[in-house]
């Protein structure tokens, strides 16, 4: 049996908050924090936390308690488990008035096996080369406890010569029963070891990378009571003070990435357990409140896991960036080539998440195909319309260049059935755009263009252009036309023959408008037509590129 005192002493060394907090997402609300109940469904708030009171309530559903409770129900276990589970979580020992629990020893299993993978590394040679070679360093093996598992065999013997009870070694998942059930053998044999840690530092499974030719290069230890993928990240325990301090949580890819990324001082890097991340992570990732940088390989299953990753995070209100790797390079590779500062200025500039998933969307259509163009747009749309309105009015400029369609069609009531004739850029929306574009991958052609033409030619992307002058290049309505593949950038006579189709066609405007002009006198308005049509209109048409009037 556990002691009272030694649960009272837990008790009292836990905060509902944080317990609760690992599981469900909380958000502040005055003294107190609110979520979605748990434990039934709901859109809107009721449940909520008192951290003064370290109990819990739903106003939905009528549940309350205290920590053990909440784990107790939501976990369906007893009470003896909940608070051992409880306990595990915060890296608690509890003391037992007779005998001890599967959970103190399963714990104990594990230190203990941890701790005996590290010394069969430092006699493998071929595993501690391994690492060596992909450039870990000594005092990198000994900070992430990197050990090796030799053959089952020896593993047996360790076990029995501890005396740690094979039981509780199949419940911790360092052994597996034989299908047949006549007997067990032990899991992640011949493979370099990485033990996974709780966020509060307690040890609870490990990752297991082949050095042999298995077909499988990465495994984990199987789903336990302690060791649960879908809700710990690799490395947390170590990154969590940085992540706290530099207001920055780095998700890569693989246990080695978190470790090189350390050694070169990128100490806020996580990685999942071999699988994408879920919302059952979300509660984590929230702590302290960081900025996410996704931090993936470039080859598609990277992109895939970045876009699906890119799309959840930012439906839940989180800020931060997608980052690449290129060429298909991971950031292990380039850390141990010598090549950090390029790594800390990928990071450094990596894609802000919204426009990463909208550019992904529509890279995955054809826009030249009406019908699919048209799937693209309700993609887009679907997404936005995830995010609160201030949010989504601040990208559909974005969206909106990337599809080539009116910012309009994003509107709360449109009709996507009555899209497809919107769907065709004019060819005059065009050319502005690529004189847009051109001034944007080369300033030098500013100047030209603000010789000869004025900002209201430019008309529906007037804001465009006035963006541009004052240099805010990383505006969604600029990096949308930097993205978009259907708007070309133009060569210098090409860029003066747009220039002078633009101010012909603004002209020709101009005439059959100014006769309506109120402001002006008839003298006025004779004069300024005569000029438009027997000078500056056939001097633009023979090819002169007449310097805009600003009288006109």
């Amino acid at each position: 049996m556990i002691d009272n005192a030694s649960i009272e002493s837990l008790k009292s060394s836990v905060d509902i908050v944080d317990v609760i907090g690992s599981f469900i997402e909380l958000r502040k609300a005055g003294a107190n924090y609110k979520a979605n109940c748990p434990f039934h469904g709901e859109k809107t708030p009721s449940f909520v936390v008192s951290p003064s009171k370290q109990i819990y309530h739903c106003f939905g559903c009528g549940v309350g308690g205290d920590s053990i409770k909440f784990v107790m129900e939501l976990e369906k276990l007893s009470y003896p488990e909940a608070i051992e589970k409880l306990a595990s979580m915060n890296n608690f020992s509890l003391t037992y008035t007779k005998g001890s629990s599967d959970y103190s020893d399963a714990k104990r299993v594990l230190e203990a096996i941890g701790q005996w993978y590290v010394k069969k590394l430092d006699q493998n040679p071929t595993a501690t080369k391994y690492l060596l070679d992909r450039g870990v360093s000594h005092s990198s093996i000994e900070k992430f406890e990197i050990g090796y598992v030799p053959e089952g065999r020896e593993v047996m013997q360790f076990l029995q010569s501890t005396l740690l009870p094979v039981p509780q070694a199949i419940e911790a998942g360092v052994l597996a029963q034989s299908e047949n059930g006549q007997g067990t053998y032990a899991r992640l044999v011949e493979r370099i070891t990485f033990p996974i840690y709780s966020a509060s530092g307690a040890v609870v499974g490990f990752g297991g990378r082949t050095i042999s030719n298995h077909p499988a290069k990465y495994i984990n230890s199987p789903q336990t009571k302690l060791f649960n993928k879908s809700r710990l990240l690799y490395g947390y325990n170590l990154a969590k003070e940085s992540i706290y301090k530099n207001k920055r949580l780095i998700v890569c890819e693989g246990y080695l990435d978190v470790v090189m990324f350390h050694q070169a001082g990128f100490t806020e890097a996580v990685a999942g357990m071999g699988t994408a991340l879920t919302s059952e992570h979300l509660p984590l990732l929230r702590k302290g409140d960081p900025k996410i940088i996704l931090a993936y390989d470039g080859d598609k299953a990277g992109v895939d896991a970045a876009l699906k990753a890119a799309q959840m995070l930012s439906v839940a209100g989180f800020d931060g960036g997608v980052v690449l790797f290129p060429n298909g390079q991971d950031p292990a590779d380039l850390i141990a080539t010598g090549q950090s500062e390029k790594v800390a200025t990928l990071l450094r500039d990596s894609k802000p998440l919204i426009p990463f998933v909208v550019e992904k969307i529509v890279e995955g259509y054809n826009l030249h195909d009406p019908r699919a163009k048209e799937a693209g747009f309700g993609q887009v749309k679907q997404f936005l319309d995830s995010m609160s309105q201030i949010i989504k009015d601040a990208y559909i400029p974005l969206a909106s260049t990337l599809l080539g369609v009116a910012p309009a069609l994003f509107g709360g009531n449109v009709n996507l059935a009555n899209t497809k004739q919107s769907f065709t850029q004019s060819k005059d929306d065009t050319e502005m755009l690529g004189i847009i574009k051109t001034m944007i991958e080369d300033p030098s052609l500013i100047d030209t263009v603000i010789n000869s033409v004025n900002i209201d030619i430019f008309g529906a992307y007037a804001e465009h252009f006035t963006l541009l002058l004052n240099g805010e290049n990383e505006h969604p309505l600029l990096m949308g036309i930097s993205v978009n593949d259907q708007v070309h950038t133009l060569e210098k006579t090409e860029l003066l023959f747009a220039l002078r189709k633009m101010l012909i066609r603004y002209y020709k405007v101009k005439l059959r408008t100014l006769p309506r002009e109120q402001n002006l006198s008839s003298e006025k308005k004779m004069f300024l037509i005569r000029k438009l049509r027997t000078d500056i209109i056939p001097r633009l048409e023979k090819g002169e590129l007449v310097t805009y009037d600003l009288d006109i």
